[in-house]
């Protein structure tokens, strides 16, 4: 394969591709699996809790927008971290991304390789994980049109469920659907315990959570610096990326708390299974590890180019080797897709063998996986707090910008508070507490390494 030296990527995205990619980042396999760990600490009222991470959602990502417009740069946010802040917080935010993706996509492929044992339950783990990682890999260095091509319609099976499971869902509420057409009404809201099951303390717990959920959206930054026409792309994109997350996330767990008890659904398994094979289609448990299968590999697929892109960001900086920088004739970034893609087979191998040879070492990758949480809270701290500098020095350029955050800087401050006042109580509670001291660990061993290295300050 041909590299070639220009440093420039190609713009190859589309609109329809770059909010397919942006949902297939955020949607995973926790929405579909019934979202229980949210639903266990506060009842009904987790509605809010998706209701009120989703505004700080749309500040994150309006913000994000407004400085898009003027810059849409491949490695955004790293990028803004870098050139309003400080060269340390670009840097920490990239390799945030790049840990939170690596992590989440061996935790992706070993999710697939459990969902093919529906279907093959002697097929061995490392075989499906090996065909995932090599069939991902390639897609991604085929072009970006490939990767974009492939991720929409990952994410539009996950899309067409959902659409499928809330149309039923409502038809069982208001028409007794599944149910001798005696409809169920909206009493499992409160009827067992109140809307407010676990007090502010367990609403807060869920809520950090919930925002974690949500986390993979701002992966649509990235996707800016390949984008045809990119300023109208990144409008049309985001303004339309957000209700649509909301509305799948909160209309499905709107319908998962009305139509079963809150503190019955540990005995219904996944809720999608149990509503489409309540409304009598027999071969739901099939179609929706089919959808899990697709979610799990749209997660992956998604890290490998998100984290891929990031390395290449560090590469055109010189805080990694410029061959991370050398793109194919299709323009991708081959030794930084090759080098995630490795980082994901590797991990996927040692969470294989550890356990037989490490006693307890099951734990440790729980631990690493649950740690990646913090890092990708990074890109939104660092989003907010870009785009208070940006407003300072861009004053002139937003005369007539026609996609401005609204109430900034008023908004900004909410939006970190709230993320500040989640991070707090994912200390104090004990479910939460190790991936935070985890990922605090990872940002203070990469502040360390940027100290000691003291790389060329060049901007991007």
């Amino acid at each position: 394969m041909k590299e070639k030296e220009n440093q420039n990527l190609n713009r190859d995205l589309s609109s329809r591709q770059m909010q397919m990619i942006a949902l297939g980042g955020t949607i995973g396999v926790g929405l579909f699996m019934g979202s229980a760990s949210t639903i266990k600490w506060t009842g009904p009222s987790v509605l809010l809790d998706y209701a009120l991470a989703g505004l700080i959602l749309y500040i994150v990502m309006r913000a994000l927008g407004e400085m898009l417009y003027l810059d849409p740069s491949t490695g955004s946010f790293a990028k803004f971290g870098s050139e309003y802040l400080h060269p340390i917080v670009g840097y920490l935010t990239a390799w945030s991304n790049v840990f939170q993706y690596l992590v989440v996509g061996i935790s992706e492929v070993i999710a697939v390789g459990q969902y093919l044992n529906y279907w093959w339950p002697n097929l061995p783990d490392w075989i499906s994980g090996a065909v995932i990682v090599i069939t991902l890999c390639i897609a991604n260095l085929v072009s970006v049109k490939a990767y974009g091509e492939l991720e929409f319609w990952f994410a539009l099976i996950k899309v067409l469920t959902i659409i499928f499971m809330l149309i039923l869902g409502v038809m069982v509420i208001l028409l007794g659907l599944g149910n001798h057409w005696q409809p169920i009404g909206f009493s499992n809201l409160w009827s067992h315990g109140g809307f407010f099951t676990g007090g502010f303390k367990g609403f807060i717990f869920a809520l950090s959570i919930v925002i974690a959920s949500y986390q993979g959206i701002e992966v649509i930054g990235i996707t800016a610096g390949e984008a045809k026409n990119p300023q109208p792309t990144i409008i049309k994109s985001i303004k339309s990326i957000v209700g649509r997350i909301l509305l799948f996330y909160i209309g499905s767990i709107f319908v998962i708390v009305t139509i079963y008890p809150w503190d019955k659904l540990d005995q219904v398994g996944s809720p999608f299974v149990e509503t489409f094979a309540r409304v009598g289609i027999t071969a739901a448990a099939g179609i929706i590890n089919f959808v899990l299968v697709t979610a799990a590999m749209s997660g992956c697929n998604s890290g490998i180019f998100s984290s891929s892109r990031m390395l290449y960001s560090l590469g055109l900086k010189h805080e990694i080797s410029e061959k991370f920088t050398k793109l194919s004739n299709r323009g991708v970034p081959v030794l930084a897709v090759l080098t995630i893609s490795i980082g994901i087979f590797i991990g996927m191998i040692l969470n294989a063998i550890l356990p037989h040879l490490v006693k307890g070492s099951a734990n440790i990758f729980v631990l690493v996986y649950s740690s990646s949480v913090l890092p990708g809270m990074v890109p939104w701290f660092v989003i907010l707090l870009s785009h208070l500098k940006f407003r300072q020095l861009k004053h002139d350029q937003l005369q007539n910008h026609p996609f401005k955050l609204a109430l900034s800087p008023f908004s900004n401050y909410f939006a970190l508070l709230g993320l500040f006042l989640t991070l707090i109580f994912m200390f104090f509670n004990p479910e939460t507490r190790i991936s935070v001291i985890i990922g605090f660990i990872f940002l203070g061993i990469m502040s360390l390494i940027f100290i000691v290295k003291r790389p060329d300050k060049k901007q991007y």
